[in-house]
């Protein structure tokens, strides 16, 4: 028996089955905090292997988280999709201990093609910001027809 789920309910499905299968993020920290239609939060701790020579959180990890959310928020709609093209403006260094909050926005999305602004932070001081452009493949991340 199926029902029709909601936009949240969707975006909720959606981000459960990728995060089963996403195991970089997993294996940086990262927590999946909320996540809606267009929408995401995730959070990650700056570790000790990941600051830099100048005693500085590495821009690399910086770029993967917000990457991270990035895939959250343009996944949420059950249509298998990936990166097209992104780019990042570091805009203030990340140290040992921080905890990164990124944000990622839907902008627009037309037919199969996505863009979203990522804002990392730390507290209310902004550390990147981050625009994606998505391209949606053949596939989804999972059956709504199967119970929840």
């Amino acid at each position: 028996m199926s029902s029709r789920l909601s936009a949240e309910d969707v975006a909720r499905r959606s981000a459960d089955a990728m995060w089963a299968s996403d195991a970089a993020s997993r294996a940086l920290g990262m927590e999946l905090v909320a996540v809606a239609p267009g929408r995401a939060t995730v959070t990650m701790q700056v570790r000790e292997d990941m600051v830099n020579g100048h005693a500085i959180g590495h821009g690399g990890f910086t770029f993967t988280l917000a990457d991270s959310a990035f895939a959250f928020a343009c996944n949420s709609y059950n249509r298998s999709t990936v990166a097209a093209a992104c780019e990042i403006r570091f805009v203030a260094p990340t140290r040992l201990g921080d905890l990164l909050v990124a944000e990622a926005v839907e902008r627009s999305r037309q037919g199969r093609d996505g863009v979203y602004d990522i804002t990392v932070r730390r507290d209310d001081t902004v550390i990147a910001e981050f625009v994606g452009r998505s391209k949606e493949i053949r596939g989804a991340l999972f059956d709504p027809e199967e119970d929840a």
